[in-house]
């Protein structure tokens, strides 16, 4: 416990300040560019009666602002409506927000805006249930692209079975910037998105990605890699769920006491109890190394920790040292950037050689962070990470 507590410390002091502003409405606006122009995602709350958005919408024309695309999302009393606009570069956010204001818009929230927002919703939503449908552990980044900048928290059913966490009904539930919605597995999917209110419309659109993901089951992509080794062997790197359970446990049995304090950080007795979580698609995605034999001899985590991302790793004491781990995390870190993740931070101590010697092969600018013995390192990830067979041989994708 004390070990954990020092690691979860460590952690918590050095996370990144990626929580978004509050409020967007006075951020400055680029330098002018003549003849240039601004895209801005813009909300407000207008008045539900005729002539309410024909006025905005004249404010906005009268600031030689094109509105590129519009969604209107029906609440109890008014409308909230979502804009994408294209301004002139010398007009600020501020400047747009003063012109909404005096139309009668209310509560109004902008922020700059690029080209993957001229992706109509419909397609946008369509393409998220496609990523979704063929892979379980997509909901949480098709949630955050769904519904923007927002921290999402996956919390387990209680052992034994039993009643979701706090109660929540099998609808769901929305309070204002929280959404709760009751995971296929029985356990609590919480997005909180402090810097905007939720609408019932993006409710109703994040429940039925979740529905769709009960409905299909769990499910990972089948494709897998063949790797040769310097000396000749042949292993697999695949991605890994749940039913890989048993051939999980069966290598902890084969490890080290050293190599599982080293992962774990704690009791080797405890190594166990994590593999279910970990094994879960509902907070990461995991690839599994394993011999032409079938046996899995490594395991590397992708965890999805609010609005960052973790990285571990284990290969038993057998197969170390032979470029392995180096290759796992070099294909969870090419994951990670596909997936829009700014940095990956591994928790581990800092007599653990190979995963430091690892994190530095990525060749990414690190920092260091150490209490206590225990080593928090952070990747700031830029361009994609080749995954090579350079130290492994060739590879194969059949």
């Amino acid at each position: 416990m004390r070990r954990f507590t020092t690691a979860f410390r460590a952690w918590r002091t050095r996370r990144h300040e990626n929580a978004p502003p509050t409020d967007h409405t006075g951020s400055p606006a680029p330098e002018p560019v003549p003849g240039a122009s601004t895209l801005w995602r813009m909300r407000t709350t207008v008045q539900d009666e005729p002539g309410s958005l024909a006025a905005l919408c004249t404010a906005l024309a009268g600031q030689r602002v094109d509105i590129l695309s519009l969604q209107t999302h029906p609440l109890a009393e008014g409308t909230v409506d979502e804009f994408l606009l294209r301004a002139p570069g010398e007009l600020p956010a501020s400047g747009i927000a003063t012109a909404v204001r005096t139309a009668g818009g209310t509560d109004t929230w902008i922020e700059r805006a690029d080209a993957h927002d001229l992706v109509d919703a419909p397609t946008r939503v369509l393409g998220l249930a496609a990523r979704t449908a063929l892979d379980a552990a997509e909901l949480p980044l098709a949630l955050r692209q769904l519904l923007g900048r927002c921290t999402i928290r996956s919390q387990p059913a209680p052992a034994g079975g039993g009643r979701a966490p706090g109660g929540v009904p099998v609808e769901g539930a929305l309070d204002d910037t929280v959404l709760r919605l009751r995971a296929p597995e029985g356990g609590v999917i919480t997005v909180e998105r402090p810097y905007l209110p939720f609408t019932p419309t993006e409710f109703a659109r994040a429940r039925a990605l979740v529905e769709l993901d009960a409905r299909l089951g769990p499910r990972v992509p089948h494709g897998r890699d063949v790797l040769t080794l310097a000396e000749g062997a042949d292993i697999t790197v695949r991605r890994a769920d749940t039913r890989d359970l048993e051939p999980a446990r069966a290598m902890h049995e084969r490890c080290s006491d050293r190599t599982l304090r080293l992962r774990y950080h704690g009791p080797v007795g405890d190594a166990d109890r994590y593999l279910n979580h970990l094994l879960s698609p509902r907070f990461g995605r995991t690839l599994a190394v394993q011999t032409a034999s079938g046996r899995v001899v490594g395991l590397g985590h992708l965890l999805w920790d609010g609005d960052e991302t973790e990285v571990a790793l284990i290969v038993e004491d057998a197969w170390q040292r032979r470029g392995v781990g180096a290759e796992l995390l070099r294909r969870l870190v090419a994951m990670a950037v596909d997936a829009g993740c700014g940095s990956v931070y591994a928790v581990t101590q800092a007599s653990n050689t190979g995963m430091v010697a690892a994190m530095r092969g990525l060749e990414l600018p690190l920092d260091y962070q150490v209490e206590e013995g225990t080593l928090v390192i952070t990747a700031r990830l830029g361009e994609p990470v080749a995954s090579t067979a350079g130290e492994l041989g060739s590879a194969s994708a059949p």
